[in-house]
């Protein structure tokens, strides 16, 4: 891959492509909803239609894991979802944090914040607000987010550490984070690492699994954890498109190295002056 900002506007491109398509259309094309395999997008998502709050319409199948599940968001909390696509998460998280709570999704392609807000405006939430923004520099004040929620998209960030220190500054003191992503645990083949569509679909832009874990560690939060874990297989009619039968044997004979995780962490409590005696 080239230069930052050339990784962005191709993920940007490819979003707006899924974001402009219809149910029908992107179901039929592989890049989200559709059953068969020909694209990476459409192999790693989790069914969201068992949680309250979920809504088909915005349920576009990018994800590869279930964040809102697993992020404890409470009555009247802020949350804020980061890659927030169609606004599917927003509108999970929105039931959990009810009437009296907000929700921002935060995207930073125009037509997924576009198709987000006409959904929350079919539903008529007032309290889901939708924002054009990059992950790395989030249009959000400081100090404001109870719990922020992320689905298979961070690893589409290219500086994560810069992407994870913002997360710790829009966050609470007390507040903690979920969010799912694909890491590794192994190196994947160089023609996997080297296509558009493999970074775009998470997989090539995928970094180990110790190094993010790390970056979360070294932006500042605590009480890391892992909440989910699963394997990604990436079936053949997708590796045919990059790699040679022999190559595709030699990938498949070696131990799984793509995983989905949920990683939660928290943002310590600042401790006010020793003097006080609170610390």
């Amino acid at each position: 891959m080239n230069t930052n900002e050339e990784i962005k506007e191709m993920v940007k491109q490819k979003y707006s492509e899924i974001a402009l398509q219809d149910q029908d259309t992107n179901a039929s094309s592989c890049c989200g909803s559709g059953g068969c395999s020909t694209e990476v997008y459409n192999i790693m998502s989790d069914e969201y239609d068992h949680l309250d709050g979920y809504t088909a319409d915005a349920d576009l199948k990018l994800g590869c894991g279930l964040p809102t599940e697993y992020a404890k968001i409470k009555l009247g909390n802020l949350v804020v979802d980061l890659g927030s696509g169609a606004g599917n998460d927003c509108f999970v998280a929105r039931h959990e944090t009810g009437e009296s709570g907000k929700v921002i999704g935060v995207d930073f392609t125009e037509a997924m914040v576009d198709k987000a807000r006409i959904n929350a405006e079919k539903l008529g939430f007032n309290n889901v607000e939708f924002r054009l923004g990059d992950i790395e520099k989030l249009p959000i004040t400081a100090n404001v987010a109870d719990v922020v929620v992320s689905n298979c998209v961070m690893n589409l960030v290219p500086d994560k550490p810069k992407a994870f220190g913002e997360v710790f500054r829009i966050m609470k003191s007390g507040g903690h984070f979920s969010i799912s992503d694909i890491v590794l645990t192994g190196n994947l083949p160089e023609k996997i690492k080297n296509a558009a569509e493999m970074y775009a679909g998470c997989v090539a832009s995928a970094i180990q699994k110790d190094e993010y874990l790390q970056i979360i560690k070294d932006a500042g939060f605590t009480n890391i954890r892992l909440q989910k874990e699963k394997p990604i297989i990436v079936p053949n009619d997708i590796l045919k498109n990059y790699l040679t039968e022999e190559e595709i044997a030699d990938y498949n004979s070696k131990p799984n190295i793509i995983f989905s995780i949920t990683v939660y962490a928290e943002k310590t409590e600042s401790c006010c002056e020793p003097k006080s005696g609170c610390c």
